[in-house]
């Protein structure tokens, strides 16, 4: 370890022992990259995000009360669901017209169960396939949930929900003509994609399964946007970036830990998964052109070949803002830029410098390119070096 990194990791540890952390001064020191030593990294993004208060004394009552709050959630909506699942129609007079699956209100409890259900497929779809570069979210947690898993509960899993309702959507089709064709559930067991993560065994539950479980969560709290693909991808970074804090206290609640933060990052970016504002002031559409209208004033050259060729900011900006740019770069390099995004006080329109910025480094390939390479160029970005490009961003936001 060189003096220099030393010597940042103790200016970030004089900053957090104080009894009021100086936002701004942790902000400037966040924004050139976070030391992942001794957890300060995971500590700096609670700080960031809003978790945690600046005042350290109020950390661990606020921290205990959160967790149980999350607790409670998991029994609400989870548990008892499960439980109320398990027990519905054991016998044929405990079925009522209430409870009854073809009940067609929309308020009555299976109906709501259905449509959770597709909800969670989809989710579970998605998070099968979370940051195939690494084997991080296939392994077990060491710290499963034990509400969940506690062998005394005898109710429906998400894990039970998502075989059962699997099982039954593979064994029972229609073909053309209408007729209903049977198959048997031991030819369709292998997982539907080699790229998805297999499921545990009992008693165990891989990291995938937790970011699930979060993920349905936030959807049951949130009706309204309830769940959007790519959702996924703002949460994983998030949860490994927790699910790995070297101080094992912390590690332990990083599911509750990420649930709070995902929640409160996503007040500040749910505007870009809601269809309807798109072409808003608040939306993705309105973002997108203002990355193109900064590139104009920026490298205007540039600016006018993209516009000649007919390159749209739809086609690649659309991925890199509303994830984040979490598809464009490794893990760690999307946490890196995560760093400098969290700590500055207007993200997300440092999050657009950072995107004029990525064409910017490219741009003597792209004024030679021909439509077909710049558009590869575009959605399979060249440049792995994030601090060139956050040194770039950082360069035009200090010269408006």
């Amino acid at each position: 370890m060189s003096s220099l990194h030393k010597s940042r990791i103790a200016d970030f540890q004089d900053v957090l022992k104080e009894p009021s952390i100086a936002l701004e001064k942790l902000r400037e020191l966040s924004f050139s990259g976070i030391p992942c030593e001794g957890g300060l990294r995971c500590l700096c993004w609670k700080i960031l995000l809003n978790y945690l208060p600046l005042e350290r004394a109020s950390w661990t009552s606020i921290l205990a009360k959160q967790r149980e709050l999350y607790a409670q959630f998991l029994r609400e909506m989870i548990i008892q669901p499960g439980i109320a699942k398990a027990n519905m129609g054991v016998s044929r007079e405990d079925v009522t017209f209430e409870d009854h699956p073809l009940n067609p209100n929309p308020d009555s409890r299976w109906n709501t169960y259905f449509k959770d259900n597709e909800v969670l497929l989809q989710i579970d779809k998605d998070v099968r396939r979370l940051c195939p570069d690494i084997s991080f979210f296939q392994r077990a947690t060491e710290y499963p949930c034990l509400l969940i898993l506690d062998p005394q509960n005898e109710f429906e899993t998400l894990r039970k929900r998502v075989e059962q309702t699997t099982l039954k959507s593979q064994t029972v089709a229609r073909n053309r003509s209408g007729v209903t064709n049977m198959s048997s559930p031991h030819k369709n067991s292998a997982p539907s994609s080699l790229n998805e993560y297999e499921v545990l065994p009992n008693g165990c539950e891989a990291h995938w399964e937790v970011v699930e479980r979060i993920l349905f969560i936030y959807a049951k709290l949130n009706p309204g946007i309830a769940y959007v693909q790519g959702m996924n991808e703002i949460v994983g970074p998030l949860y490994y970036t927790f699910a790995t804090d070297p101080n094992s206290e912390w590690k332990e609640h990083a599911e509750a830990d990420t649930f709070f933060c995902f929640t409160n990052l996503m007040a500040e970016i749910r505007d870009n998964f809601i269809k309807s504002l798109d072409d808003s002031q608040c939306g993705i559409t309105y973002k997108m052109e203002k990355v193109y209208s900064t590139l104009k004033d920026k490298d205007v050259e540039l600016y006018l070949k993209l516009q000649e060729q007919n390159i749209k900011p739809q086609f690649f900006a659309f991925r890199w803002l509303t994830l984040l740019l979490s598809q464009e770069f490794l893990l760690p390099d999307v946490i890196r830029i995560w760093d400098s995004l969290f700590a500055d006080d207007n993200r997300f329109d440092f999050l657009l410098l950072v995107c004029c910025a990525m064409l910017m480094l490219i741009r003597e390939q792209l004024l030679e390119g021909d439509f077909t390479v710049n558009m590869r160029l575009l959605q399979d970005y060249p440049i792995t070096d994030v601090c060139q490009i956050l040194q770039k961003a950082k360069e035009l936001q200090d010269s408006k």
